[in-house]
């Protein structure tokens, strides 16, 4: 690994997380708020640190494999620590700990919050809705830019990397494989990066048009597409009665949970590239199923109607939040049947399709997963048959087959370790297994003292740590994380 290049790339990574922080000083500036020393002193010591890094260690290089997982790493946990420091040195989070959790809670698009709790955090007796507008603004926007990548929105802005940027972009996109829609990786990341913000400024237009106000529409936006989940308010989506806006958020989260290589092939002409895809069939049928079972239980549970008044709406809106892992609510799915809760939960391992900003294991690692133990099954009764794994026309190869296993075995193994720990930290079980799985899955609500009207606030700061590290975990898939803690990656 090439330190010297490591700290050139994240000193540029800083020096732009400090430039970015002048929108939310205009924002404080605007509202004459007291966040705005915080973000003065932020914005300074991000420039100061980074600046001088980046300009001294410049010089001519190309990267491999293993200076692309160390980078992209690092480059996450510095982005992490950047957005802490607005929330801490505002006052608005006054403790190191959950400053650290908040933001790698946005910048992983996790949306597990630690505000909203007056007796951990007196001065917000509001919860989040007395967060100074440049702060709720800062946590839109971390969640955006770590939607599409942190390292992805690095190639697509400066030209820094050369041929090494391929590196970056497979240890980094999300997915079993990278898809490239374009020869060179820059002008994949640039287009991304275009349909992206395409996408976000439509559903900025569309709230406001609906009724949201200005402020509030760009924030929702920015947590979105990321499948962040982030709001501006303490009922999330729920807030808002309107059946209209409710029903906008539900399409850009299903659309933000779709490969976005599709979005970019659909924009060229290619209309049918969706209904040709075998994930993005099984993403929509799924998704359709387990709205309609949740719809028929949630209206078997009693015949009190006020246990939700728009129940076939809360079923579609819950599923879609998270099965994309976004996190918004409308309603409180704790009320709901066990059996739903049992089914959400295991929503919360699959998550959104390879390629989009969704986080969980991805639908077409699940896909491959199953065809995968019914050919084993075939091949036990045949065992000298040669039978090849295919997910539609397309042949899968053993080295993605090797992937996939190890990561859900890295997956489930991380998961159960973090559910360990966080019992023995005094949890329940049933809070345990909803943290845990909410945030490798980075989705944010979970389930017991962690729902989606609760936040983590009380959790002990031991168990805060574990899950910030989940998230990291989650968010790069795994591997990009483990590679570190190699033995042969530091030989």
């Amino acid at each position: 690994m090439k330190l010297r290049t490591l700290l050139n790339i994240l000193g540029a990574l800083l020096s732009i997380l400090g430039t970015t922080m002048v929108v939310p000083i205009f924002i404080s500036l605007g509202y004459g708020e007291s966040d705005l020393n915080g973000f003065l002193v932020s914005a300074l010591v991000c420039i100061g640190v980074g600046f001088p890094v980046w300009l001294f260690t410049r010089y001519s290089r190309t990267l491999t494999n293993r200076d692309g997982f160390a980078i992209v790493t690092f480059s996450w946990i510095i982005t992490a620590i950047a957005g802490a420091l607005p929330f801490y040195l505002s006052g608005a989070i006054p403790n190191i700990t959950d400053a650290f959790f908040e933001s790698m809670s946005g910048v992983t698009t996790t949306g597990a919050t630690i505000i909203g709790n007056s007796t951990t955090l007196p001065h917000l007796e509001n919860g989040i809705e007395s967060l100074p507008h440049g702060i709720l603004f800062w946590r839109s926007f971390i969640q955006w830019i770590g939607g599409m990548g942190i390292v992805v929105f690095y190639i697509a802005i400066l030209p820094l990397l050369g041929v090494g940027g391929v590196q970056l972009f497979k240890a980094e996109v999300p997915g079993p494989v990278a898809d490239k829609i374009k020869p060179r990786v820059r002008e994949t990341a640039k287009f991304l990066w275009i349909v992206y913000v395409g996408i976000t400024l439509a559903e900025v237009i569309a709230l406001m048009v609906a009724g949201m106000g200005m402020f509030d529409a760009v924030c929702h936006a920015f947590t979105t597409m990321p499948t962040g989940g982030f709001s501006t308010k303490n009922a999330s989506i729920g807030h808002y009665d309107s059946s209209v806006i409710h029903y906008i958020i539900i399409f850009f989260m299903f659309v933000a949970g779709v490969n976005f290589s599709l979005h970019f092939r659909a924009i060229n002409g290619d209309l049918k590239s969706y209904i040709q895809d075998k994930e993005f069939l099984v993403y929509v049928t799924g998704m359709i199923l387990v709205t309609l079972l949740i719809f028929i239980a949630v209206s078997l549970q009693n015949n009190n109607p006020s246990l939700s008044d728009y129940p076939l709406r809360d079923s579609l809106f819950t599923t879609v939040s998270i099965l994309t892992t976004t996190g918004f609510g409308t309603y409180d799915y704790e009320l709901w049947p066990v059996v739903v809760q049992a089914i959400l939960l295991t929503l919360m391992f699959i998550g959104g399709m390879g390629g989009s900003t969704g986080g969980g294991m991805k639908v077409i690692r699940c896909m491959l997963l199953v065809k995968y133990a019914a050919l084993e099954t075939r091949r036990m009764l045949h065992s000298r048959a040669l039978i090849p794994v295919r997910i539609g026309k397309q042949l899968i190869k053993e080295d993605v087959v090797r992937n996939t296993l190890g990561f859900f075995l890295f997956f489930m193994s991380a998961f159960i370790l973090s559910t360990i720990i966080l019992a023995s930290l005094g949890l329940d079980l049933e809070s345990a297994i909803g943290a845990a799985a909410s945030a490798m899955g980075n989705i944010g609500p979970g389930l017991g003292e962690f729902g989606p009207t609760d936040n983590y606030a009380l959790l002990s700061d031991p168990g805060k740590w574990v899950l910030t590290f989940c998230m990291l975990l989650g968010r790069l898939e795994i591997f990009t994380v483990m590679v570190l803690f190699s033995r042969t990656f530091w030989e």
